[in-house]
Order: structure tokens, then C-alpha cells, then sequence
């Protein structure tokens, strides 16, 4: 079956086309700055590679676009959008709904709405996607899968704050965690390279890129995250601050700032950016660092240590792990930021191979000492594959067992 994998942003839509089971790719692609005179576009299929630098006045034409793409006569991926079995669709926030993939419909549109405030920069983007990739493809399966859902099974231990119970509850506000569809697929993968089953493992998976988030992955489950209510909690990021005192935009607000002065601080103005006041890029910033740039080097040595205090916690969430995985842009492409973080735990029982360490850029393997107690592994992330997959499983197999429409209410 061929399963066409979407993910619809505020002014882009990437895609990628499928042949399940086999997980062959058969195309991706890109139409981006939606909206803007430089719009363009550009597919990577078998057949060939094919660009445009179209108008591509809004999401209906990105849409249009896509579906011309896919089925050029020359260069496409399939004859006709009816060779398309399934659309799985990225979505961001399921807010306390769901645990798995879901078919949608009217009713799942509805509750994507309703999480528009939960996930304002990415929910309403999504939802138009869904909407223009129905009209295209009215009569195919459409699948919603969510980056919050592998983080459901967190006890409430660990995703309960300690503000007021009825308060929370009134709200929908408790830790929801993201980059879940990432934490999954390295999970998995990383049991695997391990050689044991997936329930059987215990993990902690290090997503880092622009944005970070570290999982404690007990018997393939995640049982805590990073972040929270929003992805602005927990580690330093490219421009977010990563967990601090709430007081501290308390203090701001006596002194006149607006909230959307303290949203875009905490949120595009802070993290490595802010702290550097160079990039929120940890490669520039390493050049900057090893030039002697005193703020380059606090940059990536807070961030190095807001990963490390995170897995060291989370070792005694887990009272100890399998092994520790690297995903994400930083965490496949970073040797340097991986030693930095993972340096001086020998008494915890990881020890890093330098050689293997700085052989390993992009690429999957292990990257500790064989006298490590606690095995190192990097794994290239694949959401669109997890997505591909659960949209099969889904349509094929697990709607008819009643498994699929994984709802579990409100919390």
C-alpha cells in the first residue's frame, strides 16, 4: 500500500510517499515560503528530481502543488493520486485525547480545534492541512498521529505539576511532552541494534536540535519527558530557555512587560541565542568557541550540562538504563556536544569511545567503550517512517480489532 506521509506547517508542507510494508520511500518532497513571491517547490522521487519556483498564493495552491508533483508524468511517483492508499497526517498536540493514531473525521477536526490553544504556533496548521488534503483526497483513509501521544503513558507522578489540582484540571494543564513520534521510532530502533525486544529495554533517548527534548523509556513506554505544558520547559534550546523560575516573568511583569514581550523572550529570544548572542546554531557556536568566545563556550557548556542533569535524573527515574540514544540534527551530527555532555561519568558507568564518537556523524552505531556498563548508541530519527507505519497498521489492521481510535478522554 502506498501511504502518503504529511506535515503541514504555517507556510510549508512536506511530504513523503511510502510503500508499506516493505517501508521502501518512494518520494519526498517540499513546497515552502507558502504565501510569499519566492514560493517553491521540489520532489525527489525515483523517476527524478523536479523544481519550481511557482506563486503559490496559499495552502489550497501548496496542496494542488503537492498532487501535481506527485503525479508528473515524468518525474512523479504514482500515475494517478488514486494509487494512494492512506494519508497519515503529523499533528502536534492531541492535548489528553489520544494515545495513538485516530481516523479523521468532523469530530477528530474538532478536537484538533479545540488544542489550537495548547499548540497555537503549529494546531492551526495542521488542521488546514488536514482540511485541503481531504478535498484532494476525499475517498483515502485519512490518519492523525500525534507527537504528544507516545508520552500518555506517563503516570500521573510524573506528569502532574504541583499547582492546584482543580486548577489544572479546569485548564487541561500538566506536562503533555513532544518530539514524541521521534522517542518513539529511536526507542524501537534502539532495541533492536540492542537485540531485544522494544518492551524489554530500558532507555533514555536524547532528541536535540533547535529544539530538545530527553525521554526516560521504560520497557519501550515513555514514563517521563523534558518538556511540559509547552516545549519551553525543560532543556536550554536554540532559542527557548528551557526550564526557570516562573517568578522570574512575575518580577518582568511588575517591571511593564506585556506577555507577548514575555513570550517571545522566553520562547525566540533566549536559550543558545540569548546566551551567546551570536546563533542558535551549536556548529557556528562550537567555531566561535574554539576561536576563545567566552559566550560561545557558556552556551554550549550550559546546554552540555542541562542534558547531562536530565539523563542523570532520569537514571533514577529508570534506577539505572540499557543505554542512552542520540537523535535529532545535534544529537546524530555533534560528537563534540556529545562528549561534552556524556564527559566525566565513569561512575556512573558510561564511558564514550573518542574514536567511535568522532566517527559517527549521521550515521547509526554505538559509540561507547566496550568497558561501558551503559551502552551508547546514535540513531538517526525517522518520524515520517513512524508516521507511514502507524497510518498502515491503522487502516489495515488495527481499526477492524477495535485498537486504532485510541482515545482516552480528557485529563
Amino acid at each position: 500500500m502506498k501511504i502518503l506521509v504529511l506535515n503541514a506547517g504555517s507556510s510549508s508542507i512536506k511530504y513523503r510517499l511510502f510503500d508499506l510494508p516493505a517501508g521502501r520511500l518512494l518520494a519526498r518532497g517540499v513546497v515552502e515560503r507558502i504565501g510569499d513571491r519566492d514560493a517553491r517547490g521540489a520532489q525527489q522521487a525515483e523517476r527524478g528530481r523536479i523544481e519550481t519556483d511557482e506563486p503559490v498564493p496559499g495552502p489550497h495552491e501548496g496542496f494542488e502543488l503537492v498532487m501535481r508533483m506527485l503525479t508528473d508524468p515524468h518525474k512523479g511517483a504514482v500515475e494517478s493520486v488514486k494509487e494512494i492508499g492512506a494519508c497519515g497526517h503529523r499533528v502536534v498536540h492531541g492535548g489528553g485525547h489520544f494515545a495513538g493514531a485516530v481516523r479523521i473525521d468532523a469530530a477528530l477536526e474538532a478536537i484538533v480545534e479545540e488544542n489550537i490553544e495548547l499548540a497555537p504556533l503549529h494546531n492551526p496548521a495542521n488542521l488546514v492541512g488536514i482540511r485541503e488534503a481531504r478535498r484532494f483526497m476525499p475517498d483515502v483513509p485519512h490518519v492523525a498521529c500525534f507527537d504528544t501521544a507516545f508520552h500518555h503513558s506517563m503516570p500521573e507522578t510524573a506528569y502532574r505539576y504541583g499547582l492546584s489540582y482543580e486548577l489544572c484540571r479546569k485548564h487541561r494543564i500538566r506536562r503533555y511532552g513532544f518530539h514524541g513520534t521521534s522517542h518513539k521510532f529511536v526507542a524501537q530502533r534502539a532495541a533492536e541494534l540492542l537485540g531485544r525486544p522494544s518492551g524489554e529495554v530500558n532507555l533514555i533517548t536524547c532528541h536535540l536540535g533547535n529544539g530538545s527534548t530527553v525521554t526516560a523509556v521504560r520497557n519501550g513506554a515513555s514514563v517521563d519527558t523534558s518538556s511540559g505544558f509547552t516545549p519551553l520547559e525543560g532543556l536550554i534550546m536554540g532559542s527557548r530557555a528551557g526550564s526557570f523560575d516562573p517568578a522570574i516573568l512575575l518580577y518582568l511583569a511588575r517591571k511593564g512587560y506585556t506577555t507577548d514581550e514575555l513570550d517571545s523572550l522566553a520562547n525566540t529570544q533566549s536559550g543558545l541565542l540569548g546566551i551567546s548572542g551570536i546563533s542558535n546554531d551549536v556548529r557556528r557556536l562550537e567555531e566561535e568557541a574554539a576561536a576563545g568566545n567566552a559566550r560561545a563556550i557558556l552556551a554550549l557548556d550550559l546546554f552540555a550540562y542541562a542534558v547531562r542533569k536530565t539523563i542523570g535524573s532520569y537514571l533514577a527515574v529508570l534506577n539505572g538504563c540499557d543505554a542512552i540514544v542520540f537523535t535529532g540534527g545535534i544529537g546524530e551530527r555533534g560528537p563534540d556536544m556529545r562528549r561534552r555532555i556524556l564527559s566525566d561519568l565513569d561512575a556512573l558507568g558510561i564511558r564514550l569511545d573518542d574514536r567511535r564518537n568522532d566517527a559517527l556523524v549521521g550515521e547509526e552505531g554505538e559509540i561507547s567503550a566496550a568497558a561501558s556498563e551503559i551502552r551508547v548508541l546514535v540513531v538517526p530519527t525517522d518520524e515520517e517512517l513512524v508516521i507511514a507505519r502507524e497510518t498502515f497498521d491503522f487502516v489495515c489492521g488495527d481499526e477492524a480489532a477495535g485498537k486504532g481510535d485510541q482515545h482516552v478522554g480528557h485529563i
